[in-house]
């Protein structure tokens, strides 16, 4: 690579607006987090069109976008704190591991050791523990290996002896090893010292011993990979800002681009830490995942494994990369994803490339954008379970023009059983009411055996949950998915990030405020089930003491997604629409949950079901905002739902079945038996109508000895009192923001 010139300052205190000159080209000087990049000034290109003044546009020759600094600095915080939980789950694994083998290796030593101390030709450890060498590697003795090779095998207890002559020790040598050195005793017992097998001695007492020796922890690997690096400023911030990764490779299949980064690199000193290679992603993570069988080139730096964390970053869809990308993570890696698609996840406009590229369909209404987010988290679960992993969703965000998800991809056959349970069809009404319901495609259902161990059955679902018509304003519905029906956060996990926020500096993340007022949406986004509820109540305080991240339960899926906006449902009723307070409080007064979504302002998320929402705004029209004669017109939603009224529904259903009889009707002894029977059943169905109402939750009227529903709509109740103020939702940053145009750099 090429120096840099002398013209270009190492200062790391540039502002963004300096301009330095390197090999006669002009460069941007940016600064973002602790990294500084050189981006190429974008050339200018004038554009004429008829009727209309030239507009001069800005050519980038390697994409960079300032509007995303919210996602990069979002994606230190996130893999920051993963990293610190990895390690406690690596250590934890670790010492049961040992544990263990201690163990088992205490009940053979007994039987054992008077036939592993008689032999006086194999190396020993400090606690005279006899090794063995076979095939130039170092092993515990084989009696003690045997009883334990399949720990001793997963634990890397073997060390390789290349470098030992063993044909060239002397005719009645021994080797014995203690903490200090490594030493021969020819025939005589005059000790000679090995110097140059002395790198085994760190090796051999690293080992786990039955005594008191002391354990070394096993080297921590953090490897990240920046696919699709562009100008490099990614994994230059993962390399300055997280501590503990020890390694960053920069891929990019545009040469441009790559030189690009191994001059920012350079400019920052991390050449020793970021590798960059030029080349396709998925060839580099398919290889990646072949090496860590032996079947391939070792990685940039010389090692052979996996990543812990591969972060996803395209200008369009990431759904191509998906699949290489689940294989060449490690077990318990984080996956980040960004999709700036948002045209097709989102929207109905282009269904066919949405089912192409993320097995599903798309939802259609103010919804869209959370259906997206669970359409790109369906496309990397089914792509994980096809080799026996599952995936857990720490962080799932709908910002701005994009979608970007945190997810942890674990290597479990039994949890990648669960996916079925966790997967749902939608059953929109989109052309009506707005109302939707959920088929989820199996059922995880939990059982114990006579042992009392919990074991899982994997039941599939009846169909269909619903009819071809909406139940509540008779419209057709539509389908969509089919989708994650998980949750879309680990609340543990956000709480963690949201703790570490006071100690960051504004400077270095200047997005904060921001991150802290959509992550304080999202950890309260989740409606759990009471069960899972309890679980983060009763271990919110312990989680402090604890170096391991909670987690939800996999078996269990999201039963409320979506959310409803009180605007859209009084536009159905053509009524004045209620406040988000008053709405809130009516549901809150009948015994409901209510949040709110990150994805759109004026949300609200609910545990109610339709038919006690659209009570509420039958009842909002009744109290609060009485409806126009002739404002609903008939045939319409709203029609169909104002007709529902518990005052009128049995009254309007009853003239209609009078007037039916009267019509078909020839003869009136005939005539009066049938509106007998409907005079009747109009009594009992009212009454039955009315019960239920009631019982859904509501407050009943025991005064008066008749069940009632009552609603009431209180806006103080509704309201977050004393809530602390924050940006819970982004303005427009600037005039003309968005995903900018691709990058028309050289290959």
């Amino acid at each position: 690579m090429t120096e840099l010139s002398d013209t270009v300052s190492p200062s790391m205190n540039s502002s963004p607006s300096d301009v330095v000159t390197y090999d006669g080209k002009q460069y941007d000087m940016i600064k973002e987090g602790l990294a500084t990049i050189l981006n190429p000034r974008p050339s200018s290109s004038t554009i004429n069109t008829e009727g209309k003044k030239p507009t001069t546009t800005l050519q980038q020759t390697v994409f960079y976008n300032p509007i995303q600094q919210f996602n990069r600095d979002l994606s230190v915080l996130a893999i920051q704190i993963f990293g610190e939980d990895l390690k406690s789950i690596r250590k934890a694994r670790q010492e049961k591991r040992l544990q263990e083998a201690k163990g088992k290796a205490a009940a053979s030593k007994k039987r054992k050791r008077e036939d592993l101390c008689c032999s006086d030709q194999l190396p020993r450890l400090a606690d005279n523990e006899p090794l063995e060498i076979v095939n130039g590697t170092l092993h515990r003795h084989t009696a003690l290996e045997t009883s334990n090779s399949h720990l001793i095998k997963e634990e890397s207890h073997t060390h390789s002896l290349q470098e030992v002559e063993t044909n060239q020790s002397p005719p009645g040598t021994s080797l014995s090893c203690s903490n200090s050195k490594i030493e021969t005793t020819s025939g005589a017992g005059t000790p000679e010292p090995l110097s140059n097998h002395a790198s085994i001695l760190q090796r051999v007492n690293s080992f786990p011993t039955d005594g008191n020796h002391e354990t070394k922890p096993m080297p921590h690997n953090f490897r990240v990979l920046d696919a699709l690096s562009a100008t490099g400023l990614r994994a230059l911030r993962y390399a300055k800002e997280i501590p503990y990764v020890t390694s960053v490779t920069a891929n990019d299949l545009s040469a441009s681009a790559t030189d690009s980064i191994k001059l920012n690199v350079q400019h920052n000193e991390l050449s020793g830490q970021i590798h960059t290679v030029t080349g396709n992603a998925l060839a580099h993570m398919y290889n990646i995942d072949a090496a860590a069988y032996g079947a391939y080139e070792a990685m940039p730096d010389g090692s052979r494994g996996r990543y812990e964390v591969i972060d996803l970053d395209p200008y369009g869809t990431a759904a191509p990369f998906l699949d290489a990308a689940v294989q060449a993570l490690a077990d318990n890696g984080l996956l980040c994803v960004t999709c700036t698609d948002s045209g097709v996840f989102a929207s109905v406009g282009y269904l066919e490339k949405t089912y192409a590229q993320y097995g599903g369909l798309p939802f259609k209404g103010p919804q869209s954008h959370e259906a997206g987010l669970r359409l790109i988290l369906h496309a990397i679960a089914t792509s994980a379970a096809r080799y026996g992993m599952a995936i857990e969703p720490l962080l799932s965000l709908s910002i701005d023009f994009y979608a970007r998800v945190f997810v942890r991809v674990r290597r479990s056959a039994v949890e990648a059983k669960f996916l079925a349970g966790k997967t749902m069809l939608v059953y929109n009404c989109d052309h009506g009411c707005g109302a939707w319901s959920t088929q989820f495609l199996a059922n995880n259902k939990s059982e114990k055996n006579k042992k009392s161990e919990e074991f899982y059955k994997y039941i599939p679902a009846q169909a269909p949950t619903a009819s071809p018509n909406c139940e509540h304003c008779g419209l057709k519905t539509h389908l969509c998915g089919p989708m994650w029906g998980g949750h879309l956060h680990n609340p543990f996990f956000i709480q963690r990030i949201l703790d570490a926020l006071p100690s960051l500096s504004k400077e270095t993340y200047g997005t904060l405020p921001r991150i802290e007022g959509m992550l304080s949406i999202a950890l309260e986004e989740s409606l759990l089930d009471a069960a899972q509820e309890e679980i983060i109540k009763n271990s919110n305080k312990a989680q402090a003491d604890q170096e391991i991240i909670g987690r939800l339960d996999p078996s269990r899926p999201d039963r409320y997604p979506f959310f409803i906006i009180p605007s859209v449902l009084a536009k159905v009723l053509h009524c004045v629409a209620p406040s988000d307070a008053a709405l809130r409080s009516a549901l809150i007064s009948l015994g409901y949950r209510v949040r709110r979504s990150h994805t759109k302002p004026g949300t609200i998320r609910t545990d109610a079901p339709w038919t006690v929402i659209w009570e509420v705004m039958r009842e909002w029209v009744r109290q609060k905002a009485p409806v126009k004669d002739g404002a609903i017109k008939s045939g319409t939603a709203g029609w169909a739902i104002m007709r529902k009224e518990r005052s009128r529904a049995s009254i309007i259903e009853l003239k209609e079945q009078l007037q039916s009889i009267l019509e078909k009707a020839d003869d009136l002894d005939e005539a009066k038996v049938q509106i007998e029977a409907a005079l009747f059943k109009s009594g009992r169905s009212l009454e039955k109508s009315t019960e239920a109402a009631a019982t859904a939750k509501g407050s009943l009227d025991k005064a008066g000895g008749r069940k009632t529903l009552k609603v009431v709509f209180d806006e103080k109740v509704g309201k977050d009192v004393g809530s602390k103020k924050m940006v819970r939702y982004q303005l427009n940053p600037r005039p003309n923001w968005g995903p900018m145009t691709r990058a028309k750099g050289g290959s």
